[in-house]
C-alpha cells in the first residue's frame, strides 16, 4: 500500500494542492477522486446484421464465425456453412462466380428478348435465332473453352498466381496481364481485368489499386450479384410457367 501510495503522489499528473490533499487522503483512509483523463480511441462500427431490429438469437442472428471482414457480410449464416474458414473462403469464392455470371445472364437476357423478341429459354431452339455455329460445335467449343479456362480458376484458388505464367497464357506477350494486381482472390484488377481503371490507376505502367475504391466497389458488387442470382432463380420459375421477364412486366 506505501508503495502503491508513493508511485501515485510522485504522477506528473498531482502537483501542489492536489498532491497534499491526495496525501492526507491516502492517510485517513478517506476517498479522494483522482483527476480524469481524456481517452481518446478509434471507433470501431458495429457488426452489421441481416435482420437489423432483432437483437440476440445466438449464432442464428449474429454467427460467431462471421466477424464482418467479409464485403457485404451482414451474418446470414442459418446453415453453419462457413465455420471451417477454409469453407468460407471457397463459398465466397462460388459466390463471386455465380452472382457474376447471373449479373451478365440478367442483362443478356433482358437485352437478347428486346432485340429479338425471342424467349430467353428459347433462344437456342428458335429458327430465327443467329447461331453461325450447330449445336454441336457451340457445346464442344464452349465446353473445351470453359473447362480450360475454370481449370486455371481453380489450381489458382488453391495456389495463388500459379497460373500468371508465360505457357499458361499463350497468346499474351506477357503473363503480367494476368497477374493478380491487387494481392486479393477474386479481385485480380490490373489493366486486362480492370482496363477503365475502377479500383485503381496505371502509374508508370504498373497499375496501383485504390484500396478505399476497390473496398466499396466489393460491397457494390456483391450485393448487385446477389440480387441477379435471385432474379435469375424468378426467371427459372416463370420460364416453367411459360412467362419472360419482359412479359410479367407487360413489356
Amino acid at each position: 500500500m506505501a508503495a502503491t501510495s508513493a508511485t501515485v503522489l510522485q504522477s506528473p499528473f498531482l502537483s501542489g494542492s492536489n498532491r497534499n490533499l491526495l496525501s492526507k487522503g491516502v492517510a485517513g483512509h478517506a476517498v479522494v477522486p483522482l483527476p480524469r483523463k481524456l481517452v481518446v480511441s478509434a471507433a470501431v462500427a458495429p457488426k452489421k446484421s441481416w435482420i437489423p431490429a432483432v437483437r440476440g438469437g445466438g449464432n442464428l442472428i449474429d454467427p460467431e464465425w462471421l466477424d464482418g471482414s467479409l464485403p457485404g457480410d451482414y451474418g446470414f449464416d442459418p446453415l453453419g456453412l462457413g465455420k471451417d474458414p477454409a469453407f468460407l473462403k471457397w463459398y465466397r469464392e462460388a459466390e463471386l462466380i455465380h452472382g457474376r455470371w447471373a449479373m451478365a445472364a440478367v442483362v443478356g437476357i433482358f437485352v437478347g428478348q428486346a432485340w429479338s423478341g425471342i424467349p430467353w429459354f428459347e433462344a437456342g431452339a428458335d429458327p430465327g435465332a443467329i447461331a453461325p455455329f450447330s449445336f454441336g460445335s457451340l457445346l464442344g467449343t464452349q465446353l473445351l473453352l470453359m473447362g480450360w479456362v475454370e481449370s486455371k480458376r481453380w489450381v489458382d484458388f488453391f495456389n495463388p498466381d500459379s497460373q500468371s505464367v508465360e505457357w499458361a497464357t499463350p497468346w499474351s506477350r506477357t503473363a503480367e496481364n494476368f497477374a493478380n494486381a491487387t494481392g486479393e482472390q477474386g479481385y485480380p484488377g490490373g489493366r486486362f481485368f480492370d482496363p477503365l481503371g475502377f479500383a485503381g490507376t496505371m502509374k508508370g505502367g504498373v497499375y496501383v489499386p485504390d484500396v478505399e475504391k476497390l473496398e466499396r466497389l466489393k460491397v457494390a458488387e456483391i450485393k448487385h450479384a446477389r440480387l441477379a442470382m435471385v432474379a435469375m432463380l424468378i426467371f427459372y420459375f416463370e420460364a416453367g410457367q411459360g412467362k419472360t421477364p419482359l412479359g410479367a412486366l407487360g413489356l
